[in-house]
């Protein structure tokens, strides 16, 4: 069971990675935003507040709102993005200062609370202060997403001081055999996971194959040059008319340079689109052409995690926790699954077959409008996390979902065969 000394050192370094994340963007920018389907960074700031205080401050502590009148303002479901512009919210000095004001509430509130008692479930192993630690990271990655529809320039991260990587192994088979046989999904223990990633269930797999690395630019770049776009019978029929309605021909942000080769646009700059590193910012729609057109599919929720058994998070393995600001090329870290994939934990969100509903035996706690609400809508599952992820939650057993056509994920996608190699 985490002791308080050790849930207050993850809330520290959570808020100093948001800090960190949001040091770049003055009290303007933090009030603007590129495009409807994403808030103003303060919004987030001032729901990450909000969202503490209720389930800590109040819920838990029996505590009252420091600012009530702004929690519909505040509520993800009561206020869509799309109108989080043009509302009364608070402005960046307030947000900030309800911001130190709750995590000085919620300090409070962890030294009283009664870590070890199941009859106070949101205390019980420190599992509220889990809910809210993973949802700032979020959010954070949420903010980041948000700058990069800002276009190049327009933030300039700070990069946390760190040495070079350590060596990676060598690269096992480019296609990675898994048997048939049971695979264990979801999360157990006693550690704080989401509603939604629990029970923890044992499922049985007839064999399959899976690649070692994701999907790289380089091999998006064939697609495209091999008129991936422009071939109807690779697509389902709502994606070839998301396509068109979107006149997609390439992921967002790449465009042709002076010499009409493939650049893109990062956070940072204009840049050339790197072949070897995983090919990010692809819709759903987008990942199942690619595999009908390379021969192949994504793999299922449960055959990712069959694969991704044995990863676990850590700075010096995987490219998590917004250091490097942009996939790395596989390889460049040395974290590896036991199967022997590599970058199953960061760099990019994956794509899965799979459509987001609960695992057999699901039971909502501590609301529905976390995970369930969303069951069985159209929406897809993401596995792994991405460069912006943060380590506390990248794990196997977490579950990231959206809509099918949605680009604004660091998302690609890794490729999965029926039957053995």
């Amino acid at each position: 069971m985490a002791t308080t000394d050790v849930i207050a050192r993850r809330l520290t370094e959570v808020r100093a990675a948001t800090d960190r994340i949001v040091a770049p963007l003055d009290d303007e920018a933090l009030t603007r935003t590129a495009t409807p389907i994403m808030s103003p960074p303060v919004w987030d700031l001032g729901h990450i507040a909000a969202y503490e205080e209720l389930w800590v401050c109040c819920r838990l502590a029996g505590g009252a709102s420091l600012h009530p009148e702004l929690q519909a303002a505040y509520d993800a479901f009561e206020t869509p993005r799309a109108v989080r512009t043009s509302i009364r919210i608070l402005t960046p000095p307030q947000a900030r200062a309800y911001l130190a004001a709750t995590r000085e509430r919620t300090l409070d509130a962890l030294g009283r609370s009664r870590l070890g008692d199941a009859r106070d479930p949101l205390a019980h192993h420190g599992f509220v202060f889990g809910l809210v630690a993973g949802h700032e990271a979020q959010h954070a990655e949420t903010i980041l997403q948000g700058m990069a529809l800002a276009g190049s320039g327009a933030y300039v991260p700070v990069r946390p001081a760190g040495g070079p990587p350590a060596p990676a192994p060598p690269a096992g088979p480019a296609r990675i055999a898994i048997p048939h046989g049971p695979a264990v999904v979801g999360t157990a223990g006693d550690g704080f996971a989401y509603d939604c990633e629990r029970p923890a269930h044992e499922v049985t797999l007839p064999a399959f194959t899976i690649a070692r690395d994701p999907v790289t630019c380089g091999d998006w770049i064939a697609f495209i040059a091999d008129g991936g776009y422009d071939r109807p019978e690779l697509w389902t029929p709502a994606g070839w008319d998301w396509r068109a309605t979107e006149d997609a021909t390439a992921p967002p942000f790449w465009f042709r340079d002076a010499d009409d080769d493939w650049a893109m646009r990062d956070l940072e700059r204009e840049r050339a689109v790197d072949p070897s590193e995983p090919v990010c910012h692809v819709s759903w729609f987008e990942a199942d052409a690619y595999a009908r057109w390379a021969g192949a599919r994504r793999p299922t929720e449960a055959e990712w995690e069959r694969a991704a058994a044995g990863a676990v998070a850590g700075s010096a393995s995987w490219n998590l926790g917004a250091t490097s600001f942009r996939p790395l090329p596989a390889g460049t870290l040395p974290g590896v699954s036991d199967a022997g994939c590599r970058a199953v934990l960061g760099d990019v969100w994956e794509w899965t077959a799979t459509e987001f509903d609960g695992h057999p035996g699901f039971r909502a706690f501590p609301y529905r409008e976390y995970a369930e609400v969303f069951f069985r809508g159209g929406y897809r599952v993401l596995k792994g996390g991405s460069w912006a992820t943060q380590e506390h939650v990248a794990s196997r057993g977490f579950r990231n979902w959206d809509l099918p056509q949605r680009r604004q994920i660091f998302a690609g996608l890794r490729l999965a065969w029926d039957g053995g190699a």
